[in-house]
Formats: C-alpha cells, sequence, structure tokens
C-alpha cells in the first residue's frame, strides 16, 4: 500500500471525501499494478497519486534507486519507465474512462528523511536530523543500518573558518522524528557525490 494522497478541489455539496476516498483506492490500484514494471527495471515505485484537472486525470508516478545506490535517477532512465508505464495504463482495463496525462519524477532533495530506505539513499550526503527528547543534529551520514543512523556532527566555528567534525554519533531510529538533506557545494568532492539529488522529468 502507498501513502500516495490525491488532490481535489473543494466540495461545497459534501461528496468531496468520498471523491478523495475514491481517488485514493484507485491511486493504490494502479500503485499495485505499476510497482512490478518498476521493480523490473531496478527502480523503487515512492508514490502514485491522482490529480483531477478538468475532465482529466494526471497520474503522477515518483520513482526512485534501490536503497543501496547512492546518486538520482537519470533522465534517460526516467523516459525509458515513463513509456513502460504509459503502456500499462493504455492497457489498463480496468481503467477510468477519463482521459490521462503520466507524469514521471524522482524525489527531489528536498524529499523529508521518514522511512530507512530514505536515510540509506542519503548516505555521504550532509543532514539535519529533527531528534525526538534531544537537540536537533546536523552531520554527515557516515553509515545506516537496522538499528539506526551514523552521523559525523559537523561542529559550530565562527563565520569564515572552516567547518569542523565531531566524533560520530549513532541515532537509533526510534529517536528520529525527521530529517532533511542540507544543500551544499563545497564538500561534495570529498564525499564522491554529485551536486544534486537526480534531476526529474514529465512524460
Amino acid at each position: 500500500m502507498t501513502n500516495a494522497e490525491a488532490t481535489t478541489s473543494t466540495d461545497r455539496t459534501g461528496t468531496g471525501k468520498a471523491d478523495a476516498a475514491a481517488h485514493n483506492l484507485e491511486a493504490e490500484r494502479l500503485y499495485a499494478l505499476l510497482a512490478p514494471a518498476v521493480q523490473a527495471n531496478r527502480l523503487f515505485l515512492e508514490d502514485v497519486s491522482i490529480h483531477i484537472a478538468g475532465a482529466n486525470r494526471v497520474v503522477h508516478v515518483v520513482v526512485d534507486l534501490p536503497q543501496e545506490e547512492t546518486g538520482g535517477v537519470s533522465l534517460d532512465v526516467i523516459a525509458e519507465i515513463s513509456k513502460t508505464l504509459s503502456d500499462i495504463l493504455d492497457n489498463d482495463p480496468s481503467t477510468d474512462s477519463r482521459p490521462y496525462d503520466l507524469e514521471v519524477s524522482s524525489p527531489g532533495v528536498g524529499r523529508p528523511l521518514t522511512e530507512e530506505r530514505h536515510w540509506h539513499r542519503a548516505r555521504g550526503r550532509m543532514v539535519t536530523v529533527n531528534v525526538i527528547q534531544g537537540e536537533n543534529v546536523t552531520g554527515r551520514i557516515q553509515s545506516v543500518d537496522d538499528g539506526g543512523v551514523t552521523l559525523v556532527p559537523e561542529l559550530a566555528v565562527k563565520k569564515g573558518m572552516k567547518p569542523k567534525q565531531g566524533e560520530p554519533v549513532k541515532l537509533p531510529f526510534d529517536r528520529i522524528r525527521s530529517g532533511k538533506v542540507e544543500i551544499e557545494f563545497s564538500h561534495l568532492d570529498e564525499a564522491g557525490l554529485e551536486n544534486d539529488n537526480g534531476p526529474s522529468e514529465e512524460a
């Protein structure tokens, strides 16, 4: 089951909630329909959502690399998986009769880190962690395992001075509320990473 949410316009007749529930059920059905093809292309199906645009539907699909890989999904991969998913939707016997537009993208760098796989995907990046019952921590992800995330903290220094690193700290998942990747350029070469979290494309 996906955490997809459908966006619908305000309905003053009271049917808005029913429409939203129906769209969510359809999004879940499409998630189950599309997931095998996404996995067959060595990708992870992050989300499927349906948006209503007049007489048309917009099916928005978010795909990501497997958690053991770093980097982003290339535009060529986005284009290839878009064609595959479009063919599946065109031949879907249970499809809504309304025409649809398919949009396929990859998660941006601003995606909140709320699941274990998100932390794996962010290995090597600088993140700020919202800690439960403790001070928030900013540091570079050194490693991730079943027990939590190990960070090398970035210590505060005077303006203009080179940042200092503290001793590695392990944060159990049950102490992490969420996290976010910090946009940076100066340390990406040191970490052997590209300066983005992958492109996105609409098809």
